[in-house]
């Protein structure tokens, strides 16, 4: 009996062989001629098989990892440009966005954010007669809330470097002049008291800490009021008894009809938000507006909305003004980016559910801005 391993291209052969010798005293070749093979069988034949297994599973773990391409960059059209978002704005409207309060037909998912800026990595053919890679731009766009952001070239503002400051002026600083400015200290209060300045207006700035009233000083406010310590209807009844000319009002609720009973004759109050009511399941706080239509024709004044998407037509302009007007140090940007936030510095959009807790607790000073992506990470387009 033989035990015989052989190897083909297959597999090995474990092959049995056994028989039986005829005769005896065999010698030399005619032993072998007396030897009959009777029989062969295989006991396991692998000839076939198309794999090799560590059967006992020293090596073969449970579950293992691998990489998963599930989306590809976004390409740009022929007019649009490919930004790598450095920074990413973070604004009130972000809620009532999230919330379709905006667009009631709205379903998730959807891209959130409005504005970033960051370098171009990748533009369409009609888009290169006015950028080039690497160039630096500004944009009000859906979608900023990611780390690249393909945005239509006519909706971006070219900028001389990626500074979060720039950020600032792309929807706080284009919205309008106040005499009174509610959130004053907030993402667009600061603008709003310096253009009432410039246009020689005595401002007051509502506020809710001693740090951001001596904040707004610094930027030209004239009567901070911080409402946590003084009461603000009487401030204005006592010290504005002719009243308000304009109001720039943010807050909504209760401030607002406080705003509203300050009016001047012909004053005017513009509406840009109500925040004190964004977290509220409707979105939108209560004011007495059975009254309101009384209050007005008594002094013949004026409610009004600003809705910046409704202003584009402006938009370059008034941006390419405040950039002139920042480079000459004539307008101040404040920018927070969560230094003195109790989780440190907004890093990575991860950052920006924290950086919107973070405004909603006031407490930030000037805009809140999320820095994506640092400055040296190598794109690998």
């Amino acid at each position: 009996m033989v035990l015989v391993n052989t190897l083909n291209g297959c597999g090995w052969h474990w092959l049995y062989w056994q028989f039986f010798v005829i005769g005896g005293g065999c010698r030399g070749t005619d032993a072998l001629s007396r030897v009959h093979f009777v029989s062969r069988r295989f006991i396991i034949d692998l000839s076939y098989s198309t794999h090799f297994m560590d059967f006992k599973g020293s090596s073969i773990p449970s579950s293992m990892k691998k990489l998963v391409v599930t989306k590809l960059i976004p390409t740009p059209g022929d007019g649009d440009l490919l930004v790598r978002n450095r920074f990413v704005g973070i604004n009130a409207s972000d809620i009532n966005y999230s919330a379709v309060r905006y667009d009631p037909m709205g379903k998730p998912p959807f891209d959130a954010g409005f504005e970033g800026i960051g370098e171009v990595v990748g533009l369409g053919l009609s888009a290169s007669a006015r950028y080039t890679i690497s160039d630096t731009v500004a944009y009000f766009a859906d979608g900023a809330f990611a780390e690249y952001t393909v945005i239509p070239m006519i909706k971006t503002v070219p900028v001389p470097a990626v500074k979060p400051e720039f950020l600032s002026l792309l929807l706080s600083g284009a919205t309008g002049e106040t005499v009174l400015v509610t959130a004053a200290a907030g993402g667009t209060g600061p603008f709003a008291v310096q253009f009432a300045k410039q246009a020689g207006c005595h401002v007051v700035g509502t506020c809710s800490s001693n740090e951001k009233a001596g904040f707004l000083k610094t930027v030209g406010c004239d009567r901070p009021v911080n409402y946590t310590s003084e009461d603000l209807s009487a401030t204005l009844r006592k010290e504005y008894p002719q009243g308000l000319d304009v109001v720039y009002e943010s807050i909504g609720g209760r401030i607002f009809d406080m705003a509203v009973n300050n009016l001047a004759n012909k004053g005017r109050l513009i509406v840009i938000g109500f925040i004190s009511g964004y977290q509220m399941a409707s979105g939108v706080p209560t004011v007495k507006g059975g009254t309101l239509p009384m209050k007005l024709l008594q002094k013949s004044a004026s409610v009004r909305g600003f809705f910046l998407p409704h202003f584009l037509s402006d938009y370059k302009e008034t941006m390419g003004s405040m950039m002139q007007m920042f480079a000459k140090g004539k307008l101040v940007c404040e920018v927070d980016c969560g230094d003195m936030a109790p989780e440190g510095r907004f890093v990575g959009l991860e950052s920006v559910l924290r950086a919107v807790d973070y405004m909603y607790a006031g407490k930030n000073v000037g805009k809140v801005v999320v820095e994506v992506t640092p400055p040296s990470l190598d794109s690998k387009l």
